[in-house]
Order: C-alpha cells, then structure tokens, then sequence
C-alpha cells in the first residue's frame, strides 16, 4: 500500500510539472519567438516609449472631440472581463441603454437617434472590445468635426484608413481600433495647431 502511495505521489509530481509548469513554460517560449508583438500585449507607446494602451483592450475616452468607444460594463478594468447577461427585457440593461441613448442625443444632436449605431450603446461580451464599426465610428465624425474644427471629409478619411477589413475577405466584419484612430486624430490636430 505504501509503495503504491508513494509511486501515485511521484506520478502527481511529475504531471504537475509537466502539465503545470513545462506546457505553459513551452508555450509562452514559443510565443515570444513566433508572435512577439502579441506575447507582450500588442502595446502602443507614444514618441518618448510610454505606453499608452493596447490594441487589444479597450479605453475609455471622456474627452467629447474625440471618438469614442463601446459601452464597458466593467469600466474598462482589464484584471477581469465579462458582461452581465442580461436579456433584452431586463431593467437594468433598458436603463443603461436608455441612458446612453439620452447621452447621445445631448452630445450629437447633429445625428438623429435612428442613426445611431448599435453598439455604441450596447457592451460586448468581454466589455473591453477595442473595436467599433466603421459606421459608429462614422456617426461621430458631425461631433467631432465641430468640436476641433476638422472638415468631415479629412475626419471620414482617417476613419477609411483605420479599418480593418475582414480577415481573409470573409471572416467577421470590418472594424475601427478607437485608440489607434484617437492618436492619428490627436496627431491631426497636433498638425492643425502648428
């Protein structure tokens, strides 16, 4: 019985190793080497080196003459994600849409309601989308355009060259990267106030 014991106890030891500690070494090695930009959590840095965000985790942006993201039901903590589940009638949901409905039309009241587009309303299921549609990202540009000044038509291109098209032509949708669009718009009013 003993020996038993002791040769159950030694194989435990071994798979924890193994399994515990060499697979995720492994893998984490082989990252590094294959996809090192996204084993260091795909950051973007200023000019000077300090990191300013991810690609892949969304921001909040609070400043109105800037494009903003998706709703985060978790306020944009990244230690965590998730969305609460809620269906489509539950009260909580209808309020913080409800809300966001009436923030829109108080901070864009050049685009009409029926206009707005879904999900800068609604969170996404990890609440830390990085992304919107090209069309939300369009219905900002009346907003945006009259806070800094930046014709629409420069404000719609920037937006056209910020998409992201469907991977391998028909795998998802085309999307926006709010923070990479941000700092291209931040270097065009950088450009406007010289």
């Amino acid at each position: 019985m003993v020996k038993l014991l002791l040769s159950s106890l030694r194989i435990s030891l071994l798979f924890m190793l193994v399994c515990g500690l060499g697979y995720n070494l492994a893998v984490t090695g082989i990252a590094q080497v294959v996809f090192p930009e996204q084993a260091e959590g795909s950051l973007i840095q200023d000019e000077e080196g300090t990191v300013i965000g991810s690609k892949l985790i969304g921001q909040l942006f609070t400043e109105p003459e800037f494009f903003q993201s998706r709703v985060s039901s978790i306020d944009y903590q990244a230690d965590g994600s998730g969305s609460p589940n809620f269906a489509p009638s539950h009260p909580e949901l209808l309020g913080r849409v409800g809300a966001s409905v009436e923030d829109w039309k108080k901070n864009n009241p050049e685009v009409a309601v029926s206009d707005l587009p879904v999900d800068l309303i609604t969170n996404s299921a990890s609440g830390l989308d990085p992304d919107i549609s090209p069309a939300a990202a369009r219905a900002q540009i009346p907003r945006i355009s009259r806070l800094t000044g930046i014709e629409q038509l420069q404000l719609e291109r920037l937006v056209q060259d910020q998409t992201s098209q469907r991977t391998f032509g028909f795998l998802g949708e085309p999307t926006v990267n709010v923070l990479g669009l941000n700092i291209e718009l931040q270097r065009l009013l950088m450009e406007e106030t010289q």
